[in-house]
């Protein structure tokens, strides 16, 4: 029967010289495999104390990478000492009115504005034709 180990335990398995990982419910002590992973030590080593599942999946690992794992293990995950993943929910907040001024103002607007830039253009063309003259 394989050993149970809680998340705590694996966590204290964190340097170059005691390397411990949580993949898929399992824990492997990867430590003599260090030097020989083709992505570095430091990359195994970052993944340590956590679930690193999903670090082993995004990478995209071969059947035989997987197949490496078995002669790592060293005992299963108390799945109950991994922390579950909580979804982000953003904060409630107001609901934002865009539109705060009356439609009233604003058909007003739409009216008096190009009046008031066609009186503007009438002005300036009547005091130059007058400053002309």
């Amino acid at each position: 029967m394989a050993k149970v180990y809680t998340l705590a335990e694996v966590s204290q398995h964190n340097s170059a010289k005691d390397c411990w990982l949580v993949i898929n419910g399992k824990v492997y002590d990867v430590t003599k495999f260090l030097d020989d992973h083709p992505g570095g030590d430091e990359v195994l080593i970052s993944s340590t104390g956590k679930d690193a599942t999903d670090d082993f999946e995004d990478v995209g690992h071969s059947s035989s990478a997987r197949a490496m794992l078995d002669e790592y293990y060293v005992g299963d995950i108390d799945s109950a000492t991994i922390p579950t993943k909580t979804k982000y929910t953003p904060p409630k907040q107001p609901q934002y009115n865009q539109d705060k001024t009356s439609e009233f103002v604003v058909k007003l607007l739409q009216f008096l504005v190009p009046l008031i830039i066609l009186g503007v253009a009438f002005g300036i063309r009547f005091y130059t034709k007058q400053s002309a003259a």
